[in-house]
């Protein structure tokens, strides 16, 4: 695990946000370098940059590249209207809304001070976003690779690793943690329709860091847990309500019920503020629906006949009933999740 196959898929150089075009791989490796706050928000928009906690850190940075040259007369007005822009660009990951707040918040507490003070101020809460993502995920992979034993095969879902944070994953991030641990892992990832996160984005995340990897699609997971196959499932989330209901890339939900009637541990790994404390169940997240012609279309070929209604739900909401446990920089929280995860938010400062 070298320091070469490090990913950063957002990034701040020399006053501009590097983001990488995820709707390029695994064909390209393109880093774009954005000046202009607009074009995150249309990235985040088409899933050039995707992942809960890595759009909420590119909506942290695209704010404070935004401050760099709004007008001093109205300046905080102003960066509000730039928070609302990116807090209109998907809805379900509630990261996104946490670090806008905490810019819009930052702002606010600095208001007397001068508004070139206050640029470096807005930049500098944006780069601590996106350290503390990167050692968050550092840790609760350490707290995750517990769970997992020399020899297991996790499957996954979707990409939850370090193309969908800061750097270095979550879900992903515990399995690397295991084997940095010396232990012996190996994954079977979800293909992930429509748009094949798990083929595109986690096996090649996995090829680059040298852990085995085989990609199913997503209606052979069934197949694939019967025959004895999988010791564990592990995903990422986009928002976990109060109760610990966690709403992730759609098709977890089936994932997780193979894995309850089959007694395989489900585990859900996500930082703490992927936890919506604010929300008592998952009927309260907003389910994104994207566009139809992700399902109708497939590298811009129409499959389905021309007429045919399609649906495009990004996520589902897997119950608290079926996650094993839910593994956070905080550790390892087990139901009750309205007292766990309570507990936990209580107790951090």
């Amino acid at each position: 695990m070298n320091n070469e196959n490090e990913i950063r898929p957002v990034d701040w150089q020399s006053g501009k946000v590097i983001l990488i075009d995820q709707t390029k791989l695994p064909e390209q490796l393109v880093r774009l370098k954005i000046e202009d706050y607009r074009q995150i928000v249309k990235a985040i928009k088409t899933m050039q940059v995707r992942g809960a906690p890595a759009i909420g850190v590119a909506a942290a940075l695209g704010i404070a590249l935004a401050a760099q040259s709004l007008p001093e007369d109205h300046f905080l007005e102003s960066l509000e209207h730039v928070s609302q822009e990116f807090a209109a660009t998907r809805p379900t990951a509630v990261n996104l809304f946490w670090a806008i707040e905490r810019m819009v918040e930052t702002a606010r507490q600095n208001a007397s001070r001068p508004v070139s003070a206050l640029r470096q101020v807005l930049l500098d809460e944006a780069l601590a976003i996106l350290n503390e993502d990167i050692q968050t995920n550092r840790t609760l992979s350490q707290y995750g690779a517990e769970l997992l034993n020399n020899g297991d095969t996790v499957l996954t879902h979707c990409n939850a690793g370090a193309l969908a944070t800061a750097g270095y994953g979550t879900a992903l991030g515990v399995i690397r943690a295991a084997v940095e641990a010396g232990k012996h892992i190996e994954v079977i990832a979800d293909e992930t329709r429509p748009l094949l996160q798990g083929m595109r984005l986690t096996s090649w995340e996995l090829c680059r860091l040298g852990i085995p990897v085989t990609v199913i699609t997503d209606n052979m997971a069934g197949f694939v847990i019967r025959k004895g196959l999988i010791n564990c499932v592990i995903v990422g989330a986009d928002r976990i309500a109060a109760n610990g209901d966690v709403a992730n890339k759609i098709g977890t939900y089936g994932v997780a019920v193979l894995a309850h009637v089959h007694h395989i541990p489900f585990y859900v790994a996500a930082p703490m503020s992927t936890v919506d404390f604010s929300i008592p169940n998952g009927d309260c997240i907003p389910i994104e629906e994207r566009a139809i012609e992700e399902v109708t279309h497939f590298a811009g070929i129409r499959l389905a006949p021309i007429g045919v209604r399609a649906m495009n739900p990004a996520f589902d909401v897997t119950p608290a009933e079926y996650v094993t446990a839910i593994i956070t920089e905080c550790g390892v929280f087990r139901p009750p999740y309205k007292e766990t995860l309570g507990k936990a938010q209580k107790a951090k400062p």
